[in-house]
């Protein structure tokens, strides 16, 4: 799966400065759609963090075995939809297992949160690090980083996951797995978007300037570069997170991801598959949570990319002032 969603180009001198926290808390706030995104995502992060609690109350264990009762003339699927819905199992239970559906939904969320958002995080750090490390070494260092960039950018990443995740031990914690598997095979997208970001700004005044007073690359880099990279980093990173997501969750879904009990839903999916015939409902569910989940992550990312867009200023000047001098012309056609 590929994340190189983020296409590039050298910053131009005299570009506009990046925006600050409260300029694009203000553009952000007028995109609708990315606060709503925001908001479903809130929603979803609290009820993950509440799933001890809501289990609790429900009074089920989410990996907990029970006696399903079945209805032999649907083919041994329980009763009812999401069969067995009671006091007991809000949303019933899954079949063969017997495991109760709801508490299962909660905990996979936070298995496929915490592998995305981790992996994101390790994604980020080495990509920073060597797609700083390309632009600013020397001509061997940055020959030999662009190279392994290019290499974990063509590797079939799926692939070699997969075979990563079968030599561990299977008694070493799946989901914390699942993190240096993804972020460890996935950096080279930030890496390069990294490097032609630092390509570019490495040329404009500011930085010469720097440099001019006698700063070492490292402090250029910390005091100079990092603030400007902010922007496209941060872009990127909300887009990585859903495909983490997807990617978690197809993994779990071949069954090379988290093992059960532990929930998760491309395992939920897995398990689903067998009785989509007899009723479909099964599937409805964790594929609505994860379709919800990605796409939630995709809308806020295009909302901070336009929030965090220096450009956005000055279209938004424009757009203004061509509102003002339509409502002025027809005031005076009035």
């Amino acid at each position: 799966m590929t994340t190189d969603l983020i296409t590039t180009a050298e910053p131009e001198a005299g570009v506009a400065p990046a925006p600050g926290a409260r300029q694009v808390w203000r553009r952000l706030r007028a995109r609708k759609a990315a606060l709503a995104a925001a908001a479903v995502l809130g929603l979803l992060v609290l009820l993950a963090l509440a799933a001890p609690l809501l289990a609790a109350l429900e009074g089920q264990d989410p990996g907990a075995y029970h006696d399903a009762l079945v209805d032999s003339a649907r083919g041994g699927v329980p009763l009812g939809d999401f069969g067995g819905v009671s006091a007991d199992h809000w949303l019933g239970v899954e079949p063969g297992t017997g495991r109760d559906l709801f508490v299962r939904l909660l905990y996979g969320a936070r298995v496929s949160l915490l592998v995305a958002i981790g992996a994101t995080l390790v994604q980020v750090l080495i990509g920073v690090g060597l797609g700083l490390g390309a632009a600013l070494g020397n001509r061997f260092v940055e020959s030999v980083l662009t190279h392994v960039t290019d290499v974990m950018v063509a590797m079939p990443l799926l692939v070699f996951a997969i075979a990563l995740m079968a030599v561990v031990p299977p008694d070493f914690p799946r989901p914390v797995l699942l993190v240096i598997a993804i972020g460890l095979l996935q950096w080279g997208g930030m890496a390069r978007l990294v490097r032609a970001q630092t390509l570019g700004l490495v040329k404009l005044d500011f930085v010469a300037a720097a440099r001019l007073t006698g700063a070492s690359t490292w402090r250029v880099a910390r005091r100079e570069l990092l603030p400007s990279l902010a922007a496209p980093v941060i872009t990127y990173a909300v887009v990585l997170l859903p495909a983490n997501i997807v990617l978690e969750a197809s993994m779990s879904f071949l069954g090379v991801g988290v093992k059960p009990p532990t929930p998760s839903w491309g395992q939920m999916l897995s398990t689903a598959t067998t009785w989509f015939r007899a009723d479909p409902a099964y599937v409805l569910l964790p594929a609505l949570l994860l379709f919800v989940t990605t796409l939630a992550f995709t809308v806020l990312g295009d909302g901070v990319r336009t929030a965090l867009d220096p450009r956005e200023a000055s279209r938004l000047g424009v757009g203004r002032s061509r509102r003002k001098a339509r409502t002025s012309g027809a005031g005076g056609a009035a």
